[in-house]
């Protein structure tokens, strides 16, 4: 075996530093998950508890196998927006009867489970990772449709959840909703457009428009129960296909029913496999504070991958990035970590020769970040950074293997496409709390921005306000910093949750397990022309 050496000692002063930095910024993010946690509020969860309801988590955690993870995906959503961090809804991957389930609960305790602009977003990012790793997906509905004041933001593009149930059932991949309370309006074509439905009794209320827009239609008078009561839809329209007498029922059956799927993954899973050499409490002193100063990747790979056992590919060669394979709970995996934050020519074509071998063998790529981007100046664009650069893209972007991102540090410019950010459709994307991501660093940008400001002075001949410019700088390196941290782009769902270190080798064999639900084959070819 080929097992990576370690030079971190957990003793050394400015590894405690960095170790305290990171403890600091995981007391932020977990209290920023403790406001998801408590949904709507006090007020609201007791009122929803006093109805004889269980919370959103609380249905989850009943549905899954006892003892089994769940891995929640954008728990942040809406953070730093009006709306409640969370956006009323929780999805994740679960196990339920041995069947790896992509799962979504409405919170009712949130304006009634209503869904907002970035409910809509996250409950599509839930069905794309369903249908891109053909995981069955179970709805567990509550929730009185659309945000009414948001409207003009989510009733046109909200169709598409619509349209995703259709895809995923004509794909073969099974649809489930089950019902406990409101599923209105536009709401109601979820159970609708399901494969099977199950109702609670008494609870579930699903119907095209409610008693009072009936009334106000046809003048008709009616109530909640014959116009679309759980009772209603087993015995007359047929559209419940199991009735439940309530919500430990519902999830029984719900259970019952994956276990009678015949889902199948599309590759065995593989043997337990042995643990890192490395403490993964190390995890938490690699990454510098300063994310100028570099840092070796391979410190947080020996802490990752099964037995701390890495074969490096081209380890002289193109050195600020480190490519080689490992496997990962048993899966093999290709790794790509950048290691002193630029990339060059040499890590350009280093990278998409690694690409091409990956595909070739049919092995998922794993990306960890810590890029400023790709080497400026006179020298290098001469050398011909741009075509080896976009060798590098072009690579990720034909790609057909599985890829999965982890944001450690720096993730700025095209060095964030090129390591398979978010516009390039990596299977799971995650962040360490020390990440930042954005087109440039904050100094950087309001340099740029200071330089451009001062040359369009001097060609119109005006004085420059250098106290004017001092300001302007200081002003938008704050707004860019703001923007560039892992909660602010959590919040709008570039990434699939702020993950704590110590959890990354758990969290990432959690999603190469779903991942290897679906068949997949790597590029033969079909790369575009590279520039030479």
């Amino acid at each position: 075996m080929t097992v990576l050496a370690s030079a971190l000692d957990p003793a050394d002063p400015e590894h405690r530093a960095r170790r305290e930095a990171m403890l600091a910024k995981l007391a932020d993010l977990d209290a920023e998950h403790a406001k998801a946690l408590a949904g709507g509020g006090e007020k609201y969860v007791a009122r929803h508890r006093k109805r004889g309801k269980l919370l959103a988590r609380e249905r989850i955690e009943l549905l899954l196998d006892p003892d089994t993870p769940f891995l929640e995906l954008s728990p942040l959503a809406a953070w730093g927006s009006e709306y409640t961090v969370g956006a009323s809804l929780v999805t994740g991957i679960g196990v339920v009867e041995g069947v790896e389930c992509l799962i979504t609960a409405n919170d009712p305790t949130v304006r009634g489970g209503a869904s907002n602009p970035w409910s809509l977003k996250k409950a599509l990012r839930a069905n794309d990772i369903a249908l891109a790793n053909r995981l069955p997906c179970i709805s567990l509905v509550e929730s009185g449709g659309a945000d009414l004041p948001s409207q003009k933001e989510i009733f046109i593009p909200g169709g598409a959840i619509f349209r995703d149930l259709t895809r995923l059932s004509a794909a073969g991949i099974p649809t489930i909703a089950v019902v406990f309370g409101n599923s209105t309006a536009g709401g109601a074509y979820i159970p609708g457009m399901s494969d099977h439905t199950i109702m609670v009794k008494e609870r579930a209320k699903v119907f095209l428009g409610g008693p009072p827009l009936v009334k106000m239609a046809t003048g008709e008078e009616s109530d909640d129960e014959s116009l679309g009561g759980a009772e209603m839809h087993a015995r007359t329209s047929g559209l419940a296909d199991h009735f439940a007498v309530d919500e430990p029922d519902a999830l029984r059956q719900a259970r019952r029913v994956v276990a009678r799927l015949n889902h199948r993954k599309a590759y065995a899973d593989p043997p337990l496999a042995e643990p890192p050499k490395y403490d993964p409490e190390d995890l938490l002193g690699i990454v510098p504070a300063d994310l100028k100063a570099p840092f070796d990747p391979r410190e947080v790979i020996a802490r990752i991958v099964d037995a701390s056992d890495f074969d490096e590919f081209k380890p002289l060669y193109g050195t600020s990035l480190t490519t080689g394979w490992a496997t990962l709970h048993g899966y093999p995996v290709g790794i790509l970590a950048n290691a002193q934050g630029v990339l060059f020519s040499a890590e350009s074509q280093k990278a998409a020769q690694f690409i091409q071998l990956a595909n070739q063998r049919d092995i998922p790529l794993l990306f960890l970040h810590n890029t400023t981007g790709y080497m400026v100046g006179r020298e290098y664009e001469q050398g011909g950074i741009i075509k080896h650069g976009a060798m590098m893209i072009n690579a990720v972007s034909n790609s057909r293997v599985p890829h999965l991102s982890v944001l450690l540090g720096a993730s700025y410019g095209a060095g964030h496409y090129g390591m398979c950010g978010r516009a390039y459709d990596p299977r799971f994307l995650f962040a360490w709390p020390s990440a930042k991501s954005a087109v440039m660093g904050p100094q950087q940008l309001a340099g740029v921005l200071s330089i451009v400001a001062r040359q369009s002075a001097a060609a119109k001949g005006q004085p420059y306000d250098d106290e004017g410019d001092a300001a302007l700088r200081a002003m938008v390196e704050q707004q860019i910093e703001s923007e560039s941290l892992p909660m602010f782009l959590s919040g709008r769902l570039y990434d699939d949750g702020v993950i704590d270190p110590r959890d990354t080798r758990t969290v990432l064999g959690l999603c190469l397990s779903a991942v290897h639900t679906a068949p997949y084959e790597g590029a033969r070819g079909g790369f575009g022309v590279f520039r030479m």
